[in-house]
């Protein structure tokens, strides 16, 4: 399975694999921050505009780095319920942890685009994109907070993901599309050559304000 040499190169082979669909008005969000060099290339060959999408991860009470789901700027959150049901707690439970969340969701939007209302997905085909998919938890934030909009097809896509993770996608988005699909799946780093971390002014060069 040859790598990608890094995001870029990533998401000029998922464009071409994108191109030879039917597209109604294309919008293509890009999840921070590393899903936005990928979908660059995709949003030039549909001739589509580039939107930002943030979700941030739920922490466990106590335990910020375990996560127990996921939750963009609006729309519903996503829970990990295995993870709570072994932690004792419910989705009340988290509550203060995912209003954390989505401010600092929401903070991250306006750090990115300023006073910039982003592009409303209703009457769009809109195709949500990341550099890969390990849990699927924050592309399923995404979905379900574009899906709230009444998008006219919602896609996911990826370069590479873990199979477990994008059957969880497919009940989400009305397609999902991943170039790459390895039964050993560790992390998405793995299939990159040059998987650096995607800097803020990578994003704020990428994102119209």
């Amino acid at each position: 399975m040859r790598p990608f040499r890094n995001r870029a190169d990533a998401g000029a082979r998922l464009a071409s694999a994108l191109a030879c669909r039917e597209w109604a008005d294309p919008v293509v969000f890009g999840l921070a921050r590393g899903g936005l060099p990928v979908a660059a290339p995709v949003a030039q060959e549909l001739d589509a505009p580039l939107e930002l999408m943030v979700a941030r991860k739920i922490g466990a009470p106590g335990q910020p780095e375990l996560g127990l789901g996921a939750v963009a700027a609006d729309g519903p959150p996503f829970f990990d319920r295995a993870g709570l049901r072994a932690l004792g707690l419910t989705p009340d439970d988290v509550a203060p942890q995912v209003d954390h969340a989505r401010s600092e969701a929401r903070d991250q939007v306006r750090r990115y685009l300023g006073e910039r209302v982003p592009r409303s997905p209703a009457g769009h085909d809109v195709v949500v994109i990341d550099d890969g998919v390990a849990t699927g938890g924050t592309a399923i934030a995404a979905l379900r907070a574009l899906r709230s909009h009444a998008p006219l097809r919602l896609v996911f896509a990826a370069p590479v993901g873990a199979p477990p993770a994008l059957d969880k996608l497919t009940r989400e988005a009305d397609e999902v599309v991943c170039l790459q699909e390895p039964d050993e799946f560790r992390a998405v780093g793995q299939f990159y050559a040059d998987f650096s971390p995607t800097s803020d002014d990578e994003v704020l060069a990428l994102v119209p304000r």
